[in-house]
Formats: C-alpha cells, sequence, structure tokens
C-alpha cells in the first residue's frame, strides 16, 4: 500500500499564500487588541478598552478623599452664579484719606467661592498703591467679630480665588499714595452679594457696573474736581 495515498493534497501556492495572510492578520489583530493595551497602555482598536485589559498595564487608582480639612472639593450653593465689574476712582495723595483710599467688599457665605482680577489704570510707580485684602464677620453688637487676612501688598494688579471662611464680607481696602488720580478696575465671578450704598463693606457708596465717572456719587469733592 502507497503511505501517501492517505495524505491530502498539498496546498497550492494561492492557498498557502492565503492561509499565512490570514495568520498576520490574526496575529496583529491579537498584538493590536490585547497586547499593546495590556502591556503598554496603546488601544488603537479600542479591545483593550471594551475588553477590560487596558487596565491590566496601569498602576491601581489612588482614591482622594472629596472631603479635606477645609471642606468638601465640590460644594453646591444656594445663591445663583453672577459677575460685575466696578470701576473705582481715587484721587492723589494729597487729595485726603476720603478721596484717595476705601474699602470695598461683597458678602459672602461660609464655603462660597469667588474669583476676581484687578488693575490700576492711570498710576505711576506700583509701590504707591496698596491693597490689604481681607474679610469680617458683619458687625453685631454684643458680639466678638471674626477677621481674616488673605494677603497685604503694593502694586497694579492682583487676581486669584477665595473662599469664604465664614458669613461675612470679603474684599480690599485700596489706598493710592501717587500724585495723581487712578481707577481700579475689579471684574468679580461666584457666588456672592453686592453690598448695598452705605452698609458695612462699602461706606463709600460704589456702585458696580457703571462708568468710574458714576461709581461714587457721594466722592469727595476734592475727587470730583479732579483733572
Amino acid at each position: 500500500m502507497n503511505p501517501s495515498a492517505d495524505l491530502p493534497p498539498p496546498l497550492s501556492r494561492r492557498r498557502l499564500l492565503a492561509a499565512s495572510a490570514a495568520a498576520l492578520a490574526l496575529a496583529a489583530l491579537v498584538v493590536a487588541g490585547f497586547v499593546l493595551p495590556a502591556e503598554y497602555g496603546v488601544d488603537p482598536l479600542g479591545i483593550g478598552r471594551l475588553s477590560g485589559v487596558a487596565r491590566l498595564w496601569a498602576p491601581d487608582d489612588v482614591e482622594i478623599d472629596a472631603r479635606s480639612s477645609s471642606g468638601p472639593l465640590a460644594r453646591e450653593y444656594p445663591h445663583g452664579f453672577r459677575s460685575d465689574v466696578v470701576e473705582i476712582p481715587l484721587g492723589g495723595f494729597l487729595s485726603g484719606a476720603a478721596a484717595s483710599e476705601l474699602e470695598y467688599k461683597v458678602r459672602m457665605k461660609k464655603g462660597a467661592t469667588l474669583t476676581y482680577a484687578w488693575e490700576v489704570t492711570g498710576g505711576g510707580d506700583p509701590r504707591d498703591f496698596r491693597f490689604d485684602q481681607h474679610g469680617h464677620t458683619t458687625p453685631t453688637a454684643g458680639e466678638a467679630m471674626q477677621v481674616v487676612t488673605l494677603r497685604q501688598g503694593a502694586g497694579h494688579r492682583q487676581q486669584g480665588a477665595l473662599t469664604a471662611p465664614f458669613d461675612g464680607i470679603q474684599g480690599w481696602q485700596f489706598s493710592n499714595a501717587g500724585d495723581g488720580p487712578v481707577i481700579v478696575r475689579l471684574r468679580l465671578a461666584g457666588f456672592y452679594e453686592l453690598v448695598p450704598a452705605g452698609q458695612p463693606g462699602n461706606e463709600a457708596g460704589v456702585v458696580a457696573n457703571v462708568p468710574a465717572a458714576q461709581a461714587r456719587p457721594n466722592a469727595p469733592e476734592a475727587l470730583r474736581n479732579a483733572p
């Protein structure tokens, strides 16, 4: 008996090439879909993400507590989001303290956040313009007032964010020690309320969202007559 009679006929060259191509394609699929995502974190086909093998290469997650000593990292506020622009004219040093300096604050609830940016136009030496960023609880007869100092310095601009440590008012004392008048342009956005004119935090009666020429209707005469 001829033993070769039981063997299947050899593959033709065409079928052999087709089988080799199919094997290469399958190998490429395995590498791209499973090996690369699992070993290198590369997932060109998206199969690693769908199958879960893409997590095999990654280190373990480190869970961060959403609450910190200063409060939760995510907050919700009862008051709506708002933004305002406040242009504050200040006279030069020789115009007197009532014209050359004032305090401007906004009301904030404990944990509320606002972002801010202010800059001075018309000023000379930045060292002549000073600011004191601070806050305190609303004065109440017979109760001690909580006070926090955030930053003190000199310069023509400041920007950042603050979170109120207590219910009260937060803001700045601006002082112009230069020779000529300046305008402080303050931009606010976040969760706060404007303080009405004449109340603590806005004793100077500054009006928001109007041009600087209209922002201090009760300004001292020295400031109204400034050039």
